[in-house]
């Protein structure tokens, strides 16, 4: 696990209020927010805690750094701690930071592929009234991960840090927007050019040969490229910097060539991370869709400056108009009241006309918000675009789903979205989250793991959507009741599939011979049948087909009540009723009465000389 601080960048920006909306709002997704805590406040409520939180802030008038402490606490992919552990190590960590007794709203995000909880902390003590800042506080919090990694039994991290500010900045950047950075680009192609230079000017040298020239700025070095793109040197490797290069080379020389007359060898663009998956045609696609969107955003805007502009004329046309009409009325007073009430009328009206074009203008934003080359590939990996999916999967390589999962241990037939089944969204890392029947299913193109507290129904959507992507074959993994849970649901659906585990696979044929093939219809057809044998001695007694009735059989016809098909065998000297599916019912109907044919404990009917089919 890892804590780390969210810093704001503008203190002004700052709102309890509007950390808690973020943190608790769906954004389109229906799998995004689990659990949420209130702590130290009066109200329950986290939208009330939020206003009772910055009640308490407004108590403090001196302080003028942010009042609000954002903590992300992350797990590793796979992990799900149970709600108490969560509880626990929020509050361990809340005081070990001093804010045991601080006002806080936590909330567990589940919509990525790593569970993570937020903690909203307000740094104001709600008694006291003063400002608690934890100095060093990624020091603290490392121990303190470490710690509890060992007592809850949870994957170790690294918490020692091992990059420069710069780098891990860089590697942030990267990761969230999947487009290679200026500092992870040096340092893949030009970092040993650079680090081997053995005077200013082979330094120089090995900087115009990759498009990169570097400058003295305050007291350090910057590294910029053609672009007027610029990287602290000492970001780039702590060999790198200053005093590093000086001690070295001797005191810094600027270079004396310019740039522009030499071509370099290699030069920095922002391009898609390096990965399996040739990507050239969909970041080609992604630029035009950018020039696109600056285009159509800025026609937009015009229009709508255009529009406010011409409202705003006709409301000053009119109050002339007015103005105009009350010159020529008699009276002193009433002159003086008219000409207020058009005057706070006409502000009224212009304020409105702006208030509108606001509106207006944050719309077009938003419809033309700029994207990085990830959320676009999310997307339109939603959209069903397999080689975006693809892109985000081969990004790096990823940890298979851990928890309650359902594979196989074969190759999958398909690894695109699943048509037809409702996406609820798609994860950085390429694992798309479906909802089915109130089910959370992940599939990341290798497992399917099915969230906790599943429906049956889920759990048998998750089977025939693994049954349909990795063949009849099904490996099942996770908590002993979670199995239970599959099996019976696989039993209960009288699924085609097969467990390659010999104990569920028993589990599932034991379960299966206790399991009737009912149906309403069914039995309303049996009830009137039994009910009209009581008259009538000629007709034969009716009853529900079961697992015990498998073998050959004499088939007796079809019957379709209140829509559903239903097949009559005979056999001793009873008529078996088994519900079938419309497939079923119409390859039936081209069968004789009297053909002979055999039907399994899964409820397959095979007429003689004619395929199977259920």
């Amino acid at each position: 696990m890892i804590a780390k601080r969210v810093a704001m960048k503008s203190v002004k920006k700052s709102s309890f209020i509007a950390l808690i909306g973020y943190l608790l709002g769906q954004l389109g997704k229906a799998e995004r927010v689990g659990r949420v805590n209130v702590t130290n406040c009066n109200s329950s409520d986290p939208h009330w805690a939020g206003i009772e939180a910055e009640a308490t802030q407004a108590q403090n008038t001196r302080a003028e750094s942010d009042k609000t402490y954002h903590l992300l606490v992350s797990f590793r992919a796979g992990e799900n701690p149970s709600p108490e552990v969560l509880e626990t190590i929020e509050e361990r960590i809340c005081k070990s930071l001093g804010y045991g007794e601080h006002q806080r709203v936590s909330v567990v995000h589940t919509d990525t592929d790593n569970l993570h909880l937020h903690i909203c902390i307000n740094k104001i003590h709600p008694g006291r009234h003063t400002i608690h800042e934890p100095y060093f506080d990624h020091k603290s919090l490392g121990k303190l991960c470490a710690q509890l990694e060992a007592e809850y039994d949870l994957e170790k991290d690294n918490h020692i840090p091992k990059k420069t500010a710069g780098e891990t900045r860089a590697a942030d950047m990267e990761n969230a927007a999947g487009l290679e950075s200026l500092i992870g680009w040096i340092r893949r192609q030009c970092l040993h050019e650079i680090l081997t230079a053995k005077s200013w000017a082979e330094l120089h040298k090995a900087m115009r040969e990759n498009g990169l020239e570097i400058r003295e700025k305050g007291n350090g070095l910057v590294i910029v490229d053609r672009e007027g793109v610029g990287v602290k040197a000492s970001s780039v490797s702590r060999n790198c910097s200053k005093a590093a290069f000086e001690a070295r080379l001797g005191k810094f020389e600027a270079s004396p060539e310019a740039r522009a007359k030499e071509r370099p060898k290699r030069r920095y663009a922002p391009k898609p991370l390096a990965s399996r998956v040739d990507t050239t045609e969909l970041y080609a696609e992604y630029k035009a869709e950018r020039e696109s969107d600056v285009q159509g955003r800025g026609l937009e805007f015009q229009a709508a400056k255009a529009t406010k502009n011409r409202r705003i004329e006709d409301a000053k046309r009119s109050a002339r108009l007015k103005r105009a009409a009350i010159k020529l009325t008699s009276g002193r007073v009433s002159k003086k009241l008219l000409y207020g009430l058009a005057s706070k009328k006409l502000k009224a009206e212009i304020t409105k006309i702006n208030r509108e074009y606001l509106a207006e203008r944050k719309a077009i934003y938003l419809k033309y918000r700029r994207r990085t080359w990830n959320d676009w590939l999310q997307i339109k990996a939603r959209q069903g675009n397999k080689t975006a999916l693809e892109t985000l999967r081969a990004r790096e390589a990823r940890a298979g789903l851990k928890g309650d999962t359902i594979g196989s241990r074969g190759l999958p037939k398909e690894v695109g979205a699943i048509p037809g089944l409702n996406i609820d969204s798609v994860t950085k890392k390429g694992t798309v989250i479906y909802r089915v029947a109130d089910t959370t299913i992940r599939d990341d193109g290798k497992v399917l793991r099915v969230g906790q507290g599943a429906s049956p129904e889920g759990l048998e959507a998750a089977l025939r959507i693994a049954s349909e992507r990795f063949g009849g074959n099904i490996t099942v993994n996770g908590s002993p009741e979670f199995k239970e849970l599959v099996v019976n649901a696989a039993a209960v659906a009288r699924l085609k599939i097969e467990f390659d585990d010999p104990d569920l696979e028993k589990r599932r044929i034991f379960l299966l011979a206790g399991t009737s093939f009912d149906s309403l219809a069914a039995r309303k057809y049996i009830d009137e049948r039994n009910r009209k044998r009581e008259k009538i001695a000629d007709i034969t007694e009716h009853r529900l087909y079961t697992l015990m009735d498998a073998g050959d059989v004499s088939f007796r016809g079809l019957r379709v009540v209140d829509g559903e098909g239903l097949a009559l065998f005979e056999k001793g000297k009873q008529i078996l009723v088994l519900p079938v599916d419309q497939a079923t019912e119409a390859r039936l109907k081209r069968s004789h009465l009297g053909d002979p044919a055999s039907v399994t404990a899964e409820g397959t009917i095979q007429i003689r000389g004619g395929r199977s089919k259920r």
